[in-house]
């Protein structure tokens, strides 16, 4: 089954590979940072840091700006998987309420995909009704029946931001909107700005055995559209962690995933499989792409119920198995993911470490001065994932959630098209465009949730600013095919 954080024998390939990690750019060894985040000489101690993130219940808020491991010229891959993880685990440590952090209204906003505020009922932790795949106005995903007894269910998300965020998101679209800041700007999220997706079900369709295993909770869930709502029991089972540290405007894109969704591809086999039912995979073997192809009549993938991880932790990978060609060495940054995600399972005793950490993206800004780097992302806009030597982007560069990016992970229609020079990643579509104007460049157009504020801003209904947006993600698609 997947995802009890890989063998040993790929997480310790050799001590010594981890004690010198590859630099993302220049290949020196890897520094001791001036706070919290130290080189590690082995897989087991990469989440064993000062302060300490353990236990869970006192993990600390992760160092992001001045004086952090990121307020430096010279950055290394190692420091992005740890902010990664703390991030995550310092959003899910419970309050004094017992419950995780980013569902308490009073640090952590839920917001609709629109950015506005939502409304959390009593009794209830998370309102639900969203079931939208990214990169589809209709695509959904749904549950493995034989997962648990003949039970399907959809799978809902939920949008949550952080006052800073949403702060300067409400600043940023008055000066927009009063013309005080151009349409293609340099202006960027602050320092310490969050935004996190979460991926849902609702708790039947996990056998009753294995409820346990997951983090489960009351949600205010609608499954028409807003209609009505009913309160729910659901289960967590995917979270992107979207944040803004020191020097990297761009945001670091990190995601999670619970351990018993679905296989990774073994791509020296060419198919996915598992010998027992998992949430989201057929208990069998799927070769080829199909199952992570979307039909839109039976709403499932083209081989129902066989979803899968593309690329384990979203590091592309040769059709031998090797690793590819990319903008950065490996295997450095896959035992970085491999051996962060084995250190902290071994530290956690509560729900949690039944989640791992299924890698990050940020861009190579090392360097460069603030104005330099917003002006590199403006720069790059539509390019800025691209993954070919020599480019900027950095970490999982196919990064992608089983859960939110089923039918995204690649924008081929066969295995064999996949390459280095069409990698499909959060910066794919999350890019520097504005969906309204493609030549409007702005650091701030990276979020989508902002962006369809903006758009409502402007006078668009929901539905008109969804379409907006999907005319925007299917040009992205259009050509990451021809590349």
């Amino acid at each position: 089954m997947k995802k009890n954080t890989l063998t040993l024998s790929l997480g310790l390939l050799t001590i010594a590979g981890l004690a010198i990690l590859t630099n993302c750019t220049s290949g020196t060894e890897e520094k001791i940072d001036k706070t919290g985040y130290n080189a590690s000489s082995s897989p087991d101690s990469l989440c064993l840091v000062s302060p300490s993130w353990f236990p869970h219940s006192q993990t600390p808020a992760p160092e992001e700006g001045i004086g952090s491991p990121f307020d430096t010229s010279s950055t290394t891959n190692q420091i992005f998987h740890q902010w990664s993880w703390n991030k995550f685990l310092w959003l899910t440590k419970p309050d004094a309420g017992g419950n995780p952090l980013f569902l308490n209204q009073a640090k952590v906003k839920q917001v609709t995909s629109h950015m506005n505020a939502v409304t959390v009922p009593s009794g209830t932790l998370v309102v639900l009704q969203d079931t939208a795949q990214a990169g589809f106005q209709s695509a959904v995903l749904q549950t493995n029946p034989d997962y648990n007894n003949g039970t399907s269910a959809m799978v809902y998300y939920s949008i949550h931001m952080n006052p800073t965020m949403y702060t300067a998101g409400l600043s940023f679209a008055n000066q927009l909107e009063s013309g005080t800041l151009p349409a293609s700007n340099d202006a960027s999220f602050p320092v310490g700005s969050f935004e996190l997706k979460v991926a849902w079900v609702p708790l039947s369709a996990i056998p009753a055995s294995k409820q346990n295993d997951y983090y489960t909770t009351t949600a205010s869930l609608s499954t028409n559209n807003g209609v009505s709502f009913t309160n729910t029991q659901v289960a967590l089972i995917g979270m992107h962690v979207v944040g803004v540290v020191q020097n990297h405007p761009e945001f670091i894109w990190a995601t999670f995933e619970h351990d018993d969704l679905s296989p990774d591809y073994d791509w020296t086999a060419n198919s996915a499989s598992s010998a027992s039912d998992q949430l989201l995979f057929k208990n069998g073997t799927t070769t080829g792409i199909n199952g992570i192809l979307y039909n839109t009549t039976t709403k499932l993938g083209q081989t129902p119920y066989q979803v899968f991880d593309l690329f384990q932790y979203g590091i592309p990978r040769n059709p031998d198995g090797t690793f590819m060609n990319t903008s950065q060495q490996e295997p450095a940054d896959f035992q970085n993911v491999d051996g962060i995600n084995q250190c902290v399972k071994s530290q956690l005793n509560d729900v949690w470490a039944n989640y791992f950490y299924n890698g990050s993206l940020w861009l190579n800004t090392d360097g460069k001065t603030p104005a330099q780097q917003a002006q590199l992302i403006d720069s790059l806009a539509g390019n800025m994932g691209n993954a070919t030597p020599g480019s900027f982007a950095r970490g999982s560069l196919n990064c992608a959630n089983v859960t939110m990016e089923t039918f995204t992970q690649t924008f081929e229609s066969s295995m064999s098209g996949i390459d280095v020079s069409n990698l499909a990643n959060c910066f794919s579509c999350h890019s520097s465009q504005s969906f309204a104007q493609s030549s409007n460049v702005s650091p701030i157009y990276l979020s989508h949730s902002f962006q369809d504020y903006l758009s409502e801003q402007q006078g668009n209904s929901f539905k008109k600013a969804e379409a907006i947006k999907s005319k925007a993600e299917q040009r992205v698609m259009k050509l990451m095919k021809k590349k």
